[in-house]
């Protein structure tokens, strides 16, 4: 991820925000545009709104207790899918929302959807599928649930 410095401030403010419930959850960011986030069209990368979603995802992990989970037992989170579809353009030095949708999941899968928005302006939508892994495989939703669930 080469976002660090808002990497830094998501690690920092999801500390300090309300924790979020085991199961189907919202994670809302709001962020700015930088200059690094542009292409030469002078708009936001269409990469780089993947790499936002990470964002969420880390401020999920944090807020329902995930990353201690993660760290415990060796679990690893990793993104098989994602897909995006770009409805309008961000600047440089634009305020903007993420917003990232935990709906549900399956015997492997978490699913997501993702938003990001400019007040009531919709700029970009997608979804993406990610899953938890060990040294022994994948790690069954319905275990990383029971284990949120227990350490709470």
């Amino acid at each position: 991820m080469n976002l660090i410095f808002r990497l830094l401030y998501v690690l920092v403010a999801s500390m300090f925000r309300p924790r979020l419930p085991v199961g189907p959850a919202t994670s809302e960011l709001s962020l700015l545009t930088f200059p690094n986030d542009l292409d030469i069209n002078l708009h936001v990368n269409n990469g780089r709104y993947l790499t936002l979603c990470d964002l969420n995802r880390i401020d999920l992990f944090i807020r329902s207790g995930l990353v201690k989970q993660m760290r415990r037992h060796g679990w690893m989170p990793v993104i098989t899918e994602h897909t995006m579809t770009y409805r309008k353009q961000m600047g440089v030095f634009q305020r903007f929302t993420a917003t990232m949708h935990l709906t549900h999941w399956d015997e492997r899968h978490f699913f997501m959807t993702h938003r990001f928005s400019v007040g009531d302006k919709l700029i970009a939508e997608g979804t993406s599928k990610g899953l938890l892994l060990s040294k022994q495989g994948v790690i069954a939703p319905e275990t990383v649930i029971a284990a949120l669930q227990a350490a709470r």
